[in-house]
């Protein structure tokens, strides 16, 4: 089979060729890296001249960006990276991953830049005392690390702009400084090749271009060339909704309190079904995703405390412990300085709030059940209820006592609505006079 990269036969008009657009829209993640290597392999097999990838992304994991850049630069086929619609931009990792593609433009009202790399892992502050003795250990150590980071980032950003033959002077400043460009800056700066309007004004400026594809020149022919989309296929779908911060976050708590309700009550069999599977899948997501353990360890806590309070109430004591834990935790759990790698705020809030007003629930009824008047053998002999209906002597009948039916005993005949008084008790079985 000829490389289909290469310049179509002279019985082909340009017409004929098939262009395909992948579009990677929002945090660049597991999700948006499985669905270029999958969407890049069918555009390679229908026989697709070229690969248009559509960007727009405030940038995301480094190990996702790096999966989708050795992809292009693996990929027999020409990549145009294309920064679109009006509005959009190649942030963080959309800035290495725009520097990747053979053509790279944008349209206008985009912009690009600030691909300073963020380490997931933080600086742990350290008490006043010991930062005094530890400062210059930790500091030399800290910025080691840090330097480390940013140097292979930098080193990184280089190689593709020297090997597309771009600004790797602006690409080491993008890095180091966070430096941002507008679509016209870009072009000016030879940052990218052109600003294009839509993806037709795309194809018609790179055609005729000369490009190196893998170990090949290859002369770009795509003016007039059809555009296909190749949207993401179930599986990177799915892949894409469970590694969603939120999502994910909810999946496992989902997973804990299905787990929890079966163990308290055994033998439910959905609670624990459902929340196996939802804590399976939760657990997964979070192994694709940048998360704090202790995070996930306070969660846990959190959960387990609540439970506590449910079963052993304490006034309150667990309960407000399990939802500090909870909110701590859940704020922790993801690395939010991360682009669009941070639970939503409102859910935490909202389910923090849903915790305390259970909490606030049980703490009310075990005060209320405290207060209430306990029936035993002495005080029941002096209350007093009514005859629910007719009861002969010697017989038994239903007697409403404080909102309770009782079964009761008389020895005299009564009508219904009579008032009687309790004598003595027996198991559930009151002995009643006349009151």
């Amino acid at each position: 089979m000829p490389a289909v990269a290469a310049p179509p036969p002279a019985d082909r008009t340009a017409t004929q060729a098939m262009v395909a657009q992948i579009s990677l829209d929002g945090p660049i993640g597991p999700a948006a890296a499985e669905y270029f290597d999958d969407a890049s392999q069918r555009a390679l097999a229908d026989g697709a001249v070229a690969i248009v990838l559509r960007l727009d992304t405030p940038g995301g994991l480094a190990d996702s960006m790096r999966q989708i850049i050795t992809g292009m630069l693996g990929c027999k086929l020409p990549v145009l990276v294309y920064v679109a619609p009006g509005g959009a931009r190649a942030a963080s990792a959309g800035t290495y991953i725009l520097y990747a593609g053979q053509i790279a433009a944008m349209a206008p009202a985009t912009h690009l830049g600030a691909a300073t790399p963020i380490q997931l892992g933080g600086a742990t502050p350290m008490p006043a005392a010991a930062s005094s003795v530890l400062k210059d250990k930790s500091a030399e150590g800290d910025d080691a690390e840090s330097r480390k980071v940013l140097n292979d980032s930098i080193a990184y950003i280089r190689s593709l702009a020297q090997l597309r033959g771009r600004n790797a002077q602006w690409a080491e400043q993008a890095v180091r400084g966070a430096a941002t460009l507008t679509a016209s800056e870009a072009a000016q700066h030879h940052v990218i090749d052109f600003v294009a309007a839509d993806v037709a004004d795309l194809l018609a400026r790179a055609d005729g271009r000369q490009v190196q594809v893998g170990d090949r020149s290859v002369t770009l022919q795509l003016k007039g060339a059809s555009v296909r989309n190749y949207a993401p296929g179930a599986r990177t779908r799915f892949l894409a909704v469970i590694t969603n911060p939120t999502i994910a976050y909810l999946l496992l708590l989902a997973g804990m309190f299905g787990l929890v309700m079966e163990a308290m009550h055994p033998g439910a069999m959905l609670p624990g079904i459902v929340g196996g599977i939802c804590l399976l899948v939760g657990l997964y997501a979070l192994q694709l995703l940048p998360v704090n353990y202790a995070g996930l360890a306070l969660m846990a806590l959190g959960v387990g405390l609540l439970v506590a309070e449910a079963v052993n109430p304490t006034i309150g004591a667990l309960g407000a412990g399990g939802v500090v834990s909870f909110v701590i935790g859940s704020v922790m759990l993801m690395k939010a300085d991360v682009p669009g790698y941070g639970v939503n705020l409102g859910v935490i809030g909202g389910l923090a709030f849903g915790a305390a007003t259970l909490l606030g629930l049980i703490v009310w009824l075990v005060l209320r059940s405290r207060r209430a008047h306990q029936f035993n053998d002495v005080a029941m002999t002096a209350e007093s209820g009514v005859l629910l209906e007719p009861v002969s002597a010697g017989g038994e009948a239903w007697v409403m006592l404080h909102g309770e039916r009782w079964r009761v005993h008389c020895d005299s005949a009564l009508p219904a609505g009579a008032r009687v008084r309790v004598v003595r008790r027996q198991g559930l079985l009151l002995w009643v006079v006349p009151a």
